[in-house]
């Protein structure tokens, strides 16, 4: 007990120094769009080899390449790794494509901590919500580690690894030899299926995604530096620290920091009625997203002028945007107390409307904005 609470108090000292004005990641929501991405639908069966030899596969787009999890910014990953994605009324297929000259995966046990070597790392959130959401990580060798986060880490979310991807399935390919330093391998590649039925459990309705909805969605791929000791890979030491060096975090979505864990700049998933291969379609963008940005955004500022002041704010003026400009035609209702608030503004459709609460959860109801109760 006594770890947990010192672990979680420190997970709320790192959310606040985050949002101190120390960290800059929450202009980006304004400034950079979250990649998209239209996932068409399987045209029948799929086996999961990793050979992505199906015509429906071959029709389906490659995501951009990875770029570093700080952004555009920062140095090219030194390797290229890139994502197709599929579905079919029993599973989301993600298949993906890693250069890699050093094949490299010792950990055989499930729920090992997949990213103290190198792996490729799945994130979703169905609702959109930035709570209850997945993660899987898997390495070379096929080993896995899955798990549900109530919220993310910086809330004091709470791991669940007890949770199962019943159903999951995956196949790999390996383009050289696997714990071989004499040769130089070329790539692997990832075909994975989850099954709609698990993912489901966090999604809208409870139910698989219906043609034209979009999901959240990220991708990391953790790369360690490697050098030979008797004939084996190990990460490559720091002689100034006598420590490994760090690990690259190369993503398709990028996060601003280095922290995977901030939904809100995980991609977009447009889950297309059409079969791959066939008609094709654009990637809708919603206007609501507007405000929900806008209400992210106002969320950081009510977190940096608690930072500051030691409440909240209870007025958007109190806030002082750096570009109030772009709140413009965005009405917003404050409920604040000492230590909790929910910010609110009404969807473009004027019939539901928007709300977000210190916590992070965003989420929509149905009454107008007029018409709302006070939460607190």
């Amino acid at each position: 007990m006594a770890a947990n609470h010192t672990k979680n108090l420190a997970l709320v000292l790192f959310f606040l120094f985050s949002l101190s004005g120390k960290g800059n990641a929450q202009a980006k929501l304004f400034e950079a769009f979250p990649k998209t991405y239209v996932a068409y639908r399987a045209a029948g069966p799929i086996i999961l080899d990793g050979k992505l030899d199906e015509p429906c596969w071959q029709h389906a787009p490659w995501t951009e390449e990875f770029q570093d999890i700080e952004g555009q910014d920062m140095p090219l990953p030194h390797f290229s790794t890139k994502v197709k994605m599929l579905w079919d009324d029993t599973y989301f297929y993600i298949a993906a494509k890693l250069e890699e000259p050093h094949l490299w995966a010792t950990f055989t046990e499930r729920e090992s901590i997949i990213f103290h070597e190198n792996n490729f790392e799945v994130f979703i959130d169905p609702s959109g919500d930035t709570h209850n959401y997945y993660e899987l990580e898997i390495n070379a060798l096929g080993t896995l580690w899955d798990l549900m986060l109530t919220k993310p880490y910086r809330n004091g979310g709470i791991p669940i690894s007890a949770w199962d991807v019943a159903g999951f399935k995956f196949g790999i390919q390996l383009q050289g030899t696997l714990n071989d330093p004499s040769d130089t391998d070329t790539l692997w590649v990832v075909e994975m299926a989850f099954p709609w039925k698990v993912l489901a459990e966090a999604a809208p309705g409870k139910r698989p995604p219906l043609p034209g909805e979009q999901w959240r969605v990220n991708f990391s791929r953790v790369q360690w530096q490697l050098e030979v000791e008797d004939g084996q890979y190990r990460k490559r030491i720091n002689p100034e620290t006598a420590a490994p060096f760090p690990e690259y975090n190369w993503v398709w979505s990028p996060q601003y920091v280095i922290d995977m864990h901030r939904p809100e700049f995980w991609g977009y998933v447009q889950f297309s009625g059409n079969i791959s291969g066939n008609q094709t379609e654009e990637f809708n963008f919603k206007p609501e997203e507007n405000v929900k940005f806008a209400l992210r955004e106002l969320y950081y500022l009510q977190h940096q002028y608690f930072w500051k002041n030691h409440r909240y704010a209870k007025s958007f003026d109190e806030l002082e945007p750096n570009k109030p400009e772009l709140f413009t035609h965005i009405s917003f209702d404050f409920d604040v107390a000492r230590t909790r608030f929910r910010l609110s503004a009404s969807d473009p459709d004027g019939k539901s409307t928007w709300h977000i609460s210190e916590d992070g959860r965003l989420w929509k109801t149905n009454d107008p904005f007029h018409e709302r109760a006070m939460f607190y």
